[in-house]
Formats: structure tokens, C-alpha cells, sequence
């Protein structure tokens, strides 16, 4: 629930090329989407995924921290931690299958990304339903647990020796073409304005220096 007169008073501080710039963003966002990083441990990886989430217009990110906890490498994601939503799992036992079941009250289908198994080539993958793309270790891959619950997988082809690429370019592939085929298609995948509204306030506060002050302030004129 947004406080409408508090967002009204913060939106002051912003300049309007600001607030601008961040509905044009918000216009772009999607959940349709969503990225599950489970147990990457290097911060430049997953930094870069991060970064990749924000260009492709990607809001959701869920982090499984079984081993390792998140860290996000600011040389690399290049702030674009801010503007994401971040569902993070790191406090239970199960972790991996407390991530899974909430994925699934939300609507998502689970997609391994592995080379191996029959997975589906990129090309070929159908966007109209909700997904959960699960990027894993790159030795490891994605866990026993995803890998036998999830309803599909998905591959990038490859022609060269190599038969894996680091997580954060693979990423970044699927989601710049799963995104840009999302974009051109009918379906229904952009925010709900209750969404953006939630999102757009929490952007305001993020970028207002002394946010503490400015809300004392506001709530002290309430009285």
C-alpha cells in the first residue's frame, strides 16, 4: 500500500526528468519473467545477471543462499540492484524447495537452464507462459531437487568445444531473446498499475538523499 500524500511530498525532491525517466522504465518492466540464482557464489556472477535482469526490463530476482549469501559486486552491477525486487531464501534448511514452492503460488513455471537432458533450444522455447529461469554453478549446475521438479529445461545451442558458458552471459542471452520475443507477441506482460505505483515509490525513496529526514519532516506537519 502506497501513502499517496507522503509520495506527493517526497516527489518534490525529484526532478521530473527523473520521475520520467523512471515511469518510461516502469512501462518496460515485466514479472511475466523472473531469474533464480541457486547458490552462485561469485559475486562477479552474479552481479552481472543482476545488471542483465535491469536491461531486459526483468523486476523479480530470487536468490537461493544455501552456501553461499549474495553479494553484489557494485563494479559490476553498476547499481542496478536499486531498481530490482529481490526474493531471497537463506534462512531455512530447505531453501532450494521453500524457493521452488514460491515460485509456484506465483504463477511460475520452473525452467532448468542445462545444457544436457532433453532441454529445449532457445529458439524454440514458448514464451506465453510464466517462467522461472534457474542458473546454477557452473561445475554443479542447477540442484538434484530443480533439476526433478522442474517442468521443462532449456539450452542454448552450441557448436564449439565448449559445452557450457558462464552463467551471467547465458543469462543474458536467454533473456534478451525471451524478453524481445515477449515484446513483439500479445500476451499480457507488463505491470499492473497497483505494480508500478509500489515500485515507482520505493524508486522515489531509493534516490532521495537524507530519506530519514525528509519522512520526519512529512509526519511531523501530520500531527
Amino acid at each position: 500500500m502506497v501513502n499517496e500524500d507522503l509520495l506527493k511530498y517526497l516527489e518534490a525532491f525529484v526532478t521530473d526528468e527523473r520521475k520520467e525517466k523512471f515511469n518510461d522504465v516502469l512501462a518496460e518492466r515485466t514479472r511475466h519473467f523472473t531469474v533464480v540464482l541457486e547458490n552462485v557464489f561469485q559475486p562477479h556472477n552474479s552481479s552481472a545477471v543482476i545488471r542483465s535482469c535491469d536491461v531486459f526490463g526483468v523486476q523479480d530476482v530470487y536468490t537461493i543462499e544455501d552456501d553461499y549469501l549474495r553479494k553484489v559486486s557494485r563494479k559490476i552491477a553498476r547499481g542496478s540492484q536499486k531498481w530490482l525486487n529481490f526474493n531471497r531464501f537463506k534462512s531455512e534448511n530447505n531453501n532450494t524447495e521453500e524457493c521452488y514452492k514460491a515460485l509456484k503460488k506465483e504463477g511460475y513455471q520452473i525452467i532448468a537452464t542445462t545444457p544436457h537432458n532433453e532441454s529445449c533450444y532457445l529458439s524454440d522455447f514458448d514464451i506465453s507462459k510464466k517462467s522461472a529461469f534457474v542458473f546454477g554453478l557452473e561445475k554443479e549446475g542447477v540442484s538434484d531437487f530443480m533439476m526433478e521438479n522442474a517442468d521443462g529445461y532449456l539450452k542454448i545451442p552450441m557448436v564449439g568445444f565448449t559445452e557450457s558458458l558462464n552463467i551471467s552471459v547465458a543469462a543474458a542471452i536467454i533473456l534478451q531473446d525471451v524478453t524481445t520475443r515477449l515484446r513483439s507477441s500479445d500476451i499480457n506482460w507488463k505491470l499492473t498499475d497497483e505494480e508500478k505505483r509500489v515500485i515507482y515509490n520505493s524508486w522515489i525513496q531509493t534516490t532521495i538523499k537524507n530519506l530519514d529526514k525528509h519522512k520526519a519532516n512529512f509526519f511531523n506537519n501530520q500531527k
